[in-house]
């Protein structure tokens, strides 16, 4: 089995690893592109420009959430319309290319904070299978897999409430492997070296210390402080950025 996540419309690199494995593969969300915070490129810089996208992450950093609200305001003050038909063109391109590299991998799907799952599900190829939250068996293993990011007040489409979280993390029950987008809520794990957000889950963390699975698979934190964290009995691997490194992390089979 191999995990990855945080993709963000690295094509060349995903279908790069399609083509060289034949093991299970786990995307961990985060398909497709809308800001890179190393590079500025993205969605939002095509639609905006890169001068907008470094002000925008400099609000988000310092926890300026009301003024990065604001900001986008502003760029919806022309053609509110012309703007939402050019970001949902440039969503759909994004994934009709990204899902494209997942031709012939049979692999498994769950959402990120930035993924739209609709279009997400429109464009996965026949062969590879979704999921938004539940049980699966891989390789001899109980595998938990629970998509979405945590509330980051800027309205993402793929967030999750806590609760919500919880609920779907609940309704697993106890699992060997949890796979999730976002981390426990362990300073060590959840903060972002490059932009400083912290994204834990106190739900994830809930879950870890309550059913204590032998590992936890997750995303969402480029550039962390550690990738590796033992939680009671779990061993936490940061499965990304995938964006950044083309790899995977291989989990053996049971």
């Amino acid at each position: 089995m191999i995990l990855i996540a945080d993709v963000h419309g690295a094509v060349t690199k995903l279908r790069a690893l399609v083509g060289a494995t034949n093991e299970q593969l786990v995307v961990l969300g985060d398909l497709i592109n809308f800001v890179d915070y190393r590079t500025m490129d993205g969605i939002l810089a095509e639609l905006a420009g890169r001068d907008w996208v470094r002000r925008l992450i400099q609000l988000r950093t310092e926890g300026r959430i009301d003024e990065a609200r604001a900001l986008w305001s502003k760029v919806r003050e022309g053609d509110a319309n012309d703007l939402q038909q050019r970001t949902a063109d440039l969503i759909e391109a994004a994934y009709q290319e990204i899902c494209g590299a997942l031709e012939g991998a049979d692999a498994v799907v769950t959402f990120g904070n930035v993924d739209r799952l609709e279009v997400l599900q429109r464009y996965l190829p026949e062969g590879n299978r979704f999921i938004e939250a539940g049980l699966l068996e891989i390789e001899g293993w109980t595998v938990g897999v629970v998509g979405g990011g945590v509330p980051s007040g800027l309205r993402v489409p793929g967030e999750l409430s806590d609760d919500e979280m919880a609920r779907r993390l609940s309704a697993l029950g106890p699992v060997e492997i949890l796979c999730t987008h976002v981390p426990p809520a362990v300073p060590q794990l959840q903060r972002d070296v490059v932009g400083g957000t912290q994204k834990g889950s106190q739900a994830v963390l809930e879950y870890l210390l309550e059913h204590r699975p032998q590992f936890h698979y997750f995303g969402d934190i480029h550039q962390p402080q550690a990738i590796n964290w033992v939680v009671g009995d779990t061993l936490c691997k940061n499965a990304g950025y995938f964006r950044a490194t083309g790899r995977g992390v291989h989990h053996p089979a049971a």
